[in-house]
């Protein structure tokens, strides 16, 4: 089949089977390469491994979301925050931190 040039009458009519021809090498070459990439993809097997940190934080994040929560505390905490009367102690906010890295890593400080 050909195509006859619209826009142009002087330019030479473009042959749909030589077109096709010529875009079909180009065309196979990527489906093969898609092809390869899906089989490779499809033959690996991917795997996840925790390490003990990530499994102990797990166990926490699972513990913390099952413990009850002091409502009436917490918006205690929440207006005294707001209106600037919350004051808090470095030292003692330091020896807290530590104390629960001791709990989940067990470092014994």
């Amino acid at each position: 089949m050909t195509i006859n040039n619209i826009n142009n009458a002087n330019k030479p009519q473009i042959d749909g089977q030589k077109l096709a021809q010529q875009q079909t090498p180009s065309q196979t070459a990527n489906a093969n390469t898609a092809q390869a990439a899906t089989q490779s993809t499809a033959s690996r097997q991917d795997s996840v491994s925790l390490t003990t940190s990530a499994q102990q934080l797990t166990q926490v994040q699972k513990k913390s979301a099952e413990a009850p929560v002091n409502q009436e505390k917490v918006d205690k905490l929440k207006k005294a925050i707001a209106d600037g009367e919350y004051k808090i102690n470095p030292e003692v906010l330091a020896q807290k931190i530590a104390k629960l890295e001791s709990q989940i890593f067990g470092n014994g400080i």
